[in-house]
């Protein structure tokens, strides 16, 4: 049986940029457009550039040096993606605390999305008002810089911005969806997050099993009221 064709993987306006891609700069692509009644007419490779790039020698439209070059950065940003490294900030770090060693524990996995984790913390402030919330853990450690966490006594408090979040004196009730993760309300079972990669869902009800591929742990520490960690590893297509 005779395999199907595959399907480009580009949309219709990319895949046609990749033309562009042989072309180290725009005089080369000029040149890919000269014919060779140029050279012999013009007899100089200036002018028939310039021929070229006044739009008489393509079928379509002529790209500008400037077009040209956003174009094919464009491009070969796609077709050859920039792998950028990763710090773990937690390396050298003291980890006396369980909290802190658990999260370093984490960081690789979640940095390279092996692992997916969400933390729930629950605390108090000075005045004694509580404030809760569950982190999309992957999701934090590429938007903000935990190395005052890791190597300094900071702690790690819940924010408006992340998965779920309760202030109790001022009534702030919050719930947004991450990158990994998308809050979900359920009649029955309350909240629930589905994950935005593999769109299994995680239960963080304590009476209930945590879901697929989700395992719960319970952390103490001295610095917070209350932690949970739920560990959920993805099941990528492949």
């Amino acid at each position: 049986m005779a395999m199907a064709e595959k399907k480009n993987e580009y949309p219709p306006g990319v895949e046609a940029d990749r033309r562009l891609l042989p072309f180290e700069t725009w005089e080369d692509y000029l040149d890919s457009l000269i014919e060779i009644a140029d050279l012999r007419n013009l007899r100089s490779i200036a002018s028939a550039r310039i021929i070229a790039a006044l739009g008489y020698r393509a079928t379509g439209d002529t790209l500008s040096e400037k077009e040209f070059y956003a174009r094919r950065a464009v491009i070969h940003n796609i077709v050859y993606p920039v792998i950028r490294p990763y710090v773990l900030v937690s390396e050298g770090a003291d980890l006396q605390d369980p909290f802190k060693r658990e999260m370093a524990i984490r960081e690789r996995a979640n940095r390279i999305g092996i692992l997916q984790s969400i933390i729930f913390i629950r605390h108090f402030t000075k005045s004694g008002f509580e404030i809760s919330g569950y982190i999309d853990y992957a999701h934090r450690l590429i938007t903000e810089d935990w190395g005052p966490f890791f190597k300094t006594k900071k702690m790690l408090w819940p924010k408006d911005s992340d998965l779920g979040y309760y202030h109790w004196r001022h009534g702030t009730v919050r719930s947004n969806i991450s990158r990994n993760y998308k809050p979900l309300m359920d009649p029955d079972d309350g909240l629930l997050f589905q994950n935005r990669h593999d769109h299994k869902i995680i239960f963080p009800n304590p009476e209930q099993d945590p879901g697929q591929n989700t395992t719960k742990k319970r952390v103490y520490s001295p610095m917070y009221t209350q932690i949970e960690i739920y560990d959920h590893v993805v099941r990528k297509k492949t």
